[in-house]
């Protein structure tokens, strides 16, 4: 990540709306052993390390992460009506959209990232791609890309929306419309999907998260801030793009707008190990535990102390993010 924790936090502050609330918490408690969380592809690697060593915390007890497209994540639980403690996405904005106030009413925000172009030694002109030419590599009738789907999962979307911010930003009329049109049978529900992909050689680049392909060890073409959807700085320019996607039901639409990335993470309102889940979010959120392995996968986190959801926080948390303030 080019920019700081700090930046992040400065654009929370200019979310409208995002800051007092005083509803109560909901009730509930759970005595299960067992914790159910929904959780984004590209948080697979830390939550599986924060998975294990919460459970060696807490002898007795047995995480179960499920990954799939944030926005997937959410249809399992608003339509589906699968059994889920915890709901972690790659944009607050799932939550914020598909579930509050049915299914949770509440978000902490608590990371963020920035999108990048993927390769490996074998993807065909690899030694010559750039941040200044990517869009003419990836045109080429001889090379092939993937991206995820954006219905299922915020990475697709955004891969879209910073394709609408190259056509503007490189002056490049056309770009983006070429690029969605192309290889859209590489078109996966998620980005780590693409993964298998790149191994197998049936692509040569993807798009996906930094944090994603440094925990890969894949090669990673840098984008620009302008358009990698990643500093705070550049949140008008971000604005300018967006795309269509479905609402909370099927025959209801929303325009998803460019914006900084921000992660989101909630407990359900009907979560069947509450207690748990609440011991567990306090463990993500502990600079010392949760967000250092975080850290260590190259996820940039923060801690989000200035809510409008605090007040409907569970306690331990409220204490956590005032000791952080």
């Amino acid at each position: 990540m080019k920019q700081g924790v700090k930046l992040i936090y400065l654009w929370l502050l200019l979310i409208p709306g995002i800051y007092s609330c005083d509803r109560s918490s909901p009730a509930g408690s759970g005595n299960n052993n067992e914790l159910i969380i929904f959780h984004a592809g590209s948080l697979t690697k830390p939550f599986h390390e924060i998975a294990k060593n919460f459970e060696a915390e807490n002898p007795g007890i047995k995480v179960l992460p499920e990954a799939s497209g944030s926005r997937e994540c959410a249809r399992k639980i608003s339509e589906l009506h699968k059994s889920c403690d915890i709901i972690a996405t790659s944009d607050y904005a799932v939550i914020e959209t598909l579930l509050i106030p049915e299914f949770t009413e509440w978000q902490i925000a608590f990371a963020g990232n920035e999108l990048c172009i993927a390769f490996d030694s074998t993807s065909r002109m690899s030694g010559k791609i750039s941040s200044e030419n990517w869009f003419d590599i990836l045109g080429n009738d001889s090379v092939y890309f993937g991206r995820s789907d954006p219905e299922a999962d915020p990475c697709g979307y955004r891969t879209v929306i910073m394709f609408e911010l190259s056509e503007k930003y490189y002056k490049k009329e056309g770009l983006a419309e070429r690029l969605i049109q192309k290889d859209r049978e590489f078109i996966r529900p998620k980005e780590v999907d693409m993964i298998a992909l790149l191994e197998s050689h049936a692509i040569d680049y993807m798009f996906i998260y930094s944090s994603v392909a440094k925990q890969h060890q894949l090669e990673i073409v840098e984008l620009p801030d302008e358009i990698n959807l990643s500093n705070p700085a550049f949140k008008d320019f971000y604005a300018g793009a967006g795309i269509e996607l479905s609402g909370k039901s099927s025959d209801e639409k929303i325009v998803q707008k460019g914006e900084p990335m921000l992660y989101g993470i909630s407990i359900l309102n009907n979560a069947p190990s509450r207690v748990l889940a609440e011991r567990f979010l306090k463990y993500l959120l502990s600079p010392e535990k949760g967000m250092k392995i975080l850290e260590q996968n190259g996820q940039q986190t923060f801690i989000d102390t200035a809510s409008k959801y605090f007040n409907l926080f569970p306690k331990e948390i409220k204490i956590l993010l005032e000791n952080e303030k």
